[in-house]
């Protein structure tokens, strides 16, 4: 039985890996903890911990791990480049899965996208439109910046100097390097992704939809009993290793 530490319990992404890890049969929820309880009292209980939170706890959780050696799937996002800088830090130490998304479909258009930008070629502009709850409070999404990032590495693109998050006012025409990138937000949409290829005479169009955060937490749980069932070593790694996409 894997004892899974919840971070984030009383959240909508903690309650459904909860329920998700409360009904499989191979795995128990050993804690939970939210804003205020003891990271490091719920780690002692637990052998993996699944942390859907906000980044400004990923350093105190993270460095808890650590110290606890304890290892960790992570699905918080909008992380800063120094919180990105110690996860992998601390991957040297303890296995760390870190996905923005961890449902299969969104993980099987990462390797679609790849594959799609690679055979389209040059010729066909890029966006991505993401589409969220009013909740959210990063943006982009987690995913839609993985989405770009992958239509930045394919073309030889930099998605810091690259990305056009969104257009206002006399911006000039569209340049073939860039990536448009655009976060809509509103009602209660769990979460939206299209990649859009759009050339002269044609466009191709690349979506996934989900409509239950229970997606999420399946992914999530089964990238921790992946963790515990291969004897995975120290190193940080994501969906597509789980899935054997990679």
């Amino acid at each position: 039985m894997l004892n899974i530490l919840v971070t984030g319990c009383r959240g909508r992404m903690g309650q459904a890996v909860t329920t998700v890890a409360s009904e499989d049969s191979e795995t128990r929820v050993s804690a939970g903890i939210d804003l205020g309880d003891s990271v490091e009292d719920a780690l002692a209980k637990s052998d993996i911990a699944i942390d859907f939170t906000l980044p400004s706890f990923t350093n105190e959780f993270v460095e808890a791990a650590v110290e606890a050696g304890k290892p960790i799937v992570m699905g918080t996002t909008g992380h800063e480049d120094s919180q990105l800088a110690l996860i992998t830090e601390a991957s040297r130490t303890i296995p760390i899965v870190h996905a923005p998304n961890y449902s299969v479909g969104v993980n099987t258009l990462f390797w679609l996208t790849r594959k799609a930008t690679e055979i389209l070629g040059t010729e066909f502009d890029l966006e991505v439109v993401e589409m969220h709850h009013r909740h959210k409070k990063d943006s982009p999404s987690g995913t839609a910046r993985r989405l770009a990032e992958i239509l930045a590495d394919v073309r030889g693109l930099s998605y810091d100097n690259d990305c056009k998050h969104g257009r206002f006012g006399d911006v000039g025409a569209r340049t073939q390097n860039e990536i448009g990138v655009h976060a809509l937000r509103g009602g209660d949409v769990v979460g939206d992704h299209t990649v859009v290829y759009a050339a002269d005479g044609e466009r191709v169009e690349l979506t996934h939809k989900a409509s239950s955060r229970l997606t999420f937490a399946m992914g999530a749980v089964r990238a921790a009993k992946w963790v515990a069932s291969e004897g995975v070593k120290d190193g940080l790694y994501d969906m597509q290793d789980v899935l054997g996409l990679k």
